[in-house]
């Protein structure tokens, strides 16, 4: 296939830790992203590398051969762990979320990591010892601002025939990319479209932000797209594009 051409192949599937439309209320395994290699000439871009870091390296190695330093790009579709669980594992590489998504995120995470850390120090000079859980959500949102210091506002385009392609709703800042094909083209949708069930029901998550406006970028999502890589399920044919 020509370079000119992005080649685009699923490196590990997702899954909801509480699928809704299973009537799981509460999470009954470990949540994570379908992970989505993208080739387009000198560009190696994994989008939202969910699962740990040595896991999604042996992912990324049985499907193409490839270890992690020879990955160029890490997109991730929103800032949440599920989506970005592995980002370590690439460190050579630029790390790009949407500018909106950048922006919403950093101020309430800074903000929650300051109030913690007045919390830490009034324990400290009360001569108490900070709760565990505490502790934890302090290592937590340091990872989380490290990460955040780390990536940087992705372009519109991210290589040719790959553009970014606006997704809001399940997060004010949610953006997927539209992968331009000549055999049809294919939209990363992440969580605005997670599995083949919300898809063949026409649902969005629950838990979105926006309720409306998920709905809304779930149409514009079926209407642009040949081919769809479900947020937590496989590359499937778009159902509205199908010639029989």
């Amino acid at each position: 296939m020509s370079r000119n051409v992005p080649e685009l192949r699923v490196i590990s599937i997702g899954a909801l830790g509480a699928h809704p439309l299973r009537n799981e209320r509460a999470p009954v395994r470990t949540g994570h992203a379908t992970t989505t290699l993208i080739t387009a000439g000198d560009a190696r871009i994994l989008v939202d590398p969910g699962l740990p870091a040595p896991a999604i390296a042996a992912r990324l190695e049985e499907r193409t051969g490839l270890s992690p330093d020879q990955i160029t790009h890490v997109f991730m579709s929103r800032f949440h762990p599920e989506c970005r669980r592995g980002i370590e594992a690439f460190g050579d590489a630029k790390w790009l979320l949407s500018e909106r998504e950048r922006e919403g995120v950093g101020v309430p995470i800074v903000e929650s990591l300051k109030r913690l850390g007045e919390t830490a120090q009034a324990a400290r000079e009360a001569g108490e010892d900070l709760h565990e859980d505490q502790q934890a959500m302090i290592e937590v949102l340091q990872r989380d601002v490290a990460i955040l210091q780390r990536t940087q506002a992705a372009p519109d385009s991210l290589a040719p025939g790959v553009d970014l392609f606006p997704l809001p709703g399940v997060t004010p800042g949610l953006t997927g990319l539209l992968v331009l094909r000549p055999s049809g083209d294919v939209l990363i949708c992440a969580d605005a479209i997670p599995t083949i069930e919300h898809l063949e029901q026409g649902k969005v998550l629950p838990t979105a932000a926006d309720l409306d406006q998920a709905r809304e970028s779930f149409q514009e999502a079926i209407e642009i797209a040949d081919l769809l890589v479900l947020g937590r399920d496989n590359m499937v044919v778009n159902p509205t594009k199908r010639p029989f």
